[in-house]
């Protein structure tokens, strides 16, 4: 993501030179779709079930906002027009919360979407189930349980029989 933001505030900047009474539409396109890429992919993420999504997508975007800053100055110092050392303060003081909040917001966005579509499909899928099982009047049998690793280790004393 921070690649992304990077490469379109370069984009922007590039093209407001050339074309500066174009630059609001251009910028809106970019934001759109910005905001787009962060929606639609947490939204996938919440879909099919990433474990702790959220605190991934809030860590993501502090450090997305951060990184993308420095890589904003740098893109505009090669490409555009030589942007000094100067610029990297307010890139990674205002520049980065922006960036921040232009993905928590609509991560936050894509997640509730993605959880309630993957609720849904969750739903339709066990009334189809249902129904097809009582078609053929046959038992319903429980899926297994997938085994998930515990976030805290056994104790080795536990695991080992006494001896």
């Amino acid at each position: 993501m921070a690649v992304l933001h990077a490469a379109a505030a370069v984009a922007t900047a590039k093209f407001a030179v050339f074309q500066p009474t174009d630059a609001t539409l251009v910028t809106t396109i970019a934001l759109a779709m910005l905001v787009g890429s962060a929606t639609l992919w947490s939204a996938i993420d919440a879909w099919v079930g990433l474990d702790d999504a959220g605190r991934t997508w809030f860590v993501a975007s502090l450090v997305a906002g951060v990184v993308s800053g420095v890589l904003t100055v740098v893109g505009k110092s090669l490409f555009v027009d030589r942007t000094g050392v100067s610029a990297l303060t307010s890139a990674l003081t205002g520049g980065a919360a922006f960036t921040a909040l232009l993905i928590l917001i609509p991560a936050g966005l894509g997640l509730l979407v993605g959880t309630r579509l993957a609720t849904s499909h969750r739903h339709s899928a066990d009334s189809t189930d249902n129904a097809e099982n009582a078609a053929t009047d046959e038992t319903s049998t429980p899926a297994p349980e997938t085994w998930k690793p515990s976030p805290r280790p056994r104790d080795r004393r536990e695991a080992e029989p006494a001896r």
